[in-house]
């Protein structure tokens, strides 16, 4: 006679491995959707990856719930899930792989870094380029430690969505830790005369 706990069991165990699609379509949906990010994320450019305003940081949120039910259909089990992480790590492996021994097909689809400020000298059409405003430089320099973009000497928005920036003169953070630093062999130097003394004594 088939108890409660049985037909319990037996509803947790299908509800968890029954497949709706097939292994085929449950491995192909998550490719497929891997291969469209990486082209909508060429075409709109770097700055969806930089999160530069809360609006770039909802639409890469919002991006994985859009995009949930196209990878895994109508299927909640976790041999599903399981199918479909193993198949996006798989073809994110092979992909990465690839592009290593392909440098140039590399660089084009990641995109060429901007440089954003030369020689001290902001770049209105590479800012117009990345769809960046002059605010928005300004406040990616304040938190790099820098008053003002008079204090930089050159910015660059690499291909992964980072900032690399040069000052004209070190940061605040950076003058304050040399001058601690400065300090510091000050009484070093201070304490090894006053032994010295006090041996000679």
């Amino acid at each position: 006679m088939t108890t409660l706990p049985m037909l319990w069991a037996d509803g947790i165990w299908t509800s968890l491995f029954h497949l709706g699609p097939s292994i085929f379509e449950k491995s192909l949906r998550p490719i497929l959707v891997y291969f469209f990010l990486v082209f909508l994320l060429r075409v709109f450019g770097k700055r969806e990856l930089a999160q530069l305003n809360p609006f770039d940081l909802i639409v890469l949120l919002s991006l994985s719930n859009t995009l949930q039910n196209a990878m895994i259909g109508d299927d909640n089990s976790l041999t599903g899930g399981l199918i479909g992480a193993f198949s996006l790590c798989a073809i994110n492996y092979l992909v990465v792989r690839f592009l290593f021994q392909h440098r140039r097909l590399d660089q084009w689809i990641e995109g060429s870094p901007s440089s954003l400020i030369e020689d001290g000298k902001v770049q209105k059409s590479a800012l117009a380029r990345e769809l960046l405003t002059v605010s928005e430089l300004e406040s990616i320099v304040h938190r790099q430690g820098f008053n003002s973009l008079d204090e930089v000497k050159s910015c660059i928005l690499l291909s992964g969505g980072t900032f690399s920036i040069e000052g004209k003169t070190p940061p605040r953070s950076a003058v304050h830790h040399q001058e601690i630093l400065d300090r510091l062999d000050q009484l070093s130097h201070q304490i090894e005369e006053i032994k010295r003394s006090i041996r000679e004594g």
